[in-house]
């Protein structure tokens, strides 16, 4: 897809976002709107896979090690085509497809249950070595929180895919400099990402993450890159699109009111 479809699907992933975070009364927007897009690209560009055959042996692998920021994912997905829109206003009812955390047993197209932060990159680093022992050519990609980097079960899994050559896996951090207490560097400062990750031996690119042309670009590195893992360390704006969320600590978590969602939607160029 060229730029500016792209742009339209990320714009629509961050109007869906803001409408079930809306409808429900809960949610993390601030996180979820900043790689909307990441997720377009990914689901529209660069991932093999197809919503008609969730479980295609050879589809490539996606893990939201950040799973409060499900409703974008949701949002991918129902635009995707892997469930109905309508059912993105179910979002965390009884009985919905569409949990709070994303739930691989229940949601069509999800490869992995997420919410406890830090477990992300490890199993994605075991379903990229699975690829590698059976000689699959599936690729495997990762969303991590910079907040999420203050566990150290993350450094454990970046020391290991550099050890099993894991080049068919893409770790991207959403370092959008907030995490639900503040900013990272007052919280647990762990800057520089791209030294750390640089350390550990990956192949590290630092990119604009609300840059379609730039995501692009880097995922195309990634590919060409042989013999190691790719962080791609995507500087974001936390509640991007939305001008009173953007670049606020409290919209981590939390809920527009109606004149807040009129608003949003006016913003993101839709309307009700």
């Amino acid at each position: 897809m060229n730029t500016i479809e792209l742009e339209k699907i990320a714009k629509k992933i961050r109007m869906d976002t803001i409408k079930m975070i809306y409808k429900v009364k809960s949610g993390h927007p601030g996180g979820a709107l900043s790689i909307a897009d990441i997720l377009a690209i990914l689901y529209f560009d660069e991932m093999h896979v197809d919503a008609k055959n969730p479980q295609m042996p050879d589809r490539d692998r996606f893990v939201l090690s950040k799973g409060h920021a499900a409703t974008s994912l949701y949002a991918a997905l129902a635009a995707k085509g892997y469930f109905a829109r309508e059912e993105l206003w179910t979002l965390r009812q009884y009985q919905s497809i569409l949990q709070g955390h994303p739930d691989m047993k229940v949601t069509p197209g999800l490869d992995m249950s997420s919410g406890s932060l830090g477990q992300g990159l490890s199993i994605a680093n075991g379903m990229a070595l699975a690829a590698k022992l059976q000689k699959k050519e599936f690729r495997v990609y990762a969303i991590l929180g910079d907040g999420e980097l203050d566990e150290g079960q993350i450094w454990e899994a970046a020391m290991t895919a550099p050890q099993f050559r894991l080049d068919n896996i893409v770790a991207i951090i959403d370092q959008n400099g907030f995490q639900i207490n503040g900013t990272t560097d007052d919280v647990m400062k762990v800057a520089s990402i791209e030294d750390k990750f640089q350390a550990f031996g990956w192949n590290v690119l630092s990119i604009d993450g609300n840059d379609i042309s730039a995501i692009k670009d880097a995922f195309q590195k990634a590919k060409n890159c042989k013999d190691r893992p790719t962080a791609i360390i995507a500087k974001t704006l936390k509640g991007k699109g939305v001008s009173y969320m953007e670049d606020r600590c409290e919209w981590h978590s939390g809920v527009p009111t109606e004149e807040q969602y009129q608003l949003a939607m006016q913003e993101l160029g839709g309307n009700e």
